[in-house]
């Protein structure tokens, strides 16, 4: 599907949303349109990145509104009028209502640094090592308003080498985020991924 028109969310630095600017500057995201960017801190520093690469900010505070479903509408009204097609959840640090999970199922995607269903939730990096495991990785997942429990899309491993820790491991998982993210966003945007329930199908 060329010329889908994308959405990020994001709260933070924005290394994934980065990654995704810098795969529509080397045309690898099969058309997709990079419109609009949602941060709920106006002062991170992706709400910089995003107006550097020249894409739309909606930026807002939480604490000005009465509730999540208050924000979440007027951000559903925002997607709406821009006429966004798929968001993409790149490390943004609120969780989603309703509002906008069930109007967007099948078109909103999140990227987590475990190869879930291990270690869903915050700090997935601390928790695979914290567990011991060999290997961990990413997954990118349809969002279904629960913790990390959406159909998987597609997934990167990653190696833990001995005496591994989270300083020297979480620069290989972002890299395979900033990898497997564009990816999994041009294979949608292109028409080659499909679900069906819980099944994902991708070409």
């Amino acid at each position: 599907m060329a010329g889908m028109r994308v959405a990020v969310f994001a709260s933070g630095f924005g290394s994934n949303f980065g990654a995704l600017v810098d795969a529509a500057k080397n045309q690898r995201l099969d058309g997709a349109s990079l419109e609009l960017l949602v941060c709920d801190k106006p002062e991170a520093p992706v709400v910089a990145r995003a107006r550097e690469a020249d894409v739309d900010v909606f930026a807002f505070r939480p604490k000005e509104y009465a509730s999540r479903e208050a924000y979440e509408t007027e951000i559903l009204a925002e997607l709406k009028r821009r006429g966004i097609e798929l968001i993409v959840l790149a490390g943004y640090m609120r969780i989603l209502t309703p509002v906008l999970v069930e109007p967007f199922f099948g078109r909103m995607i999140n990227v987590h640094p475990s190869l879930l269903p291990a270690f869903p939730g915050v700090n997935g990096i601390g928790q695979a090592l914290a567990y011991g495991v060999k290997v961990t990785g990413v997954t990118v997942h349809y969002v279904d308003g629960g913790l990390d429990s959406g159909p998987i899309i597609a997934q990167r491993t990653v190696e833990v080498a001995d005496g591994d820790t989270l300083e020297t491991l979480a620069p290989r998982i972002h890299a395979a985020e900033q990898a497997l993210l564009p990816w999994v966003v041009s294979r949608i945007a292109a028409g080659a991924v499909a679900i069906d329930g819980r099944h994902v199908s991708v070409k």
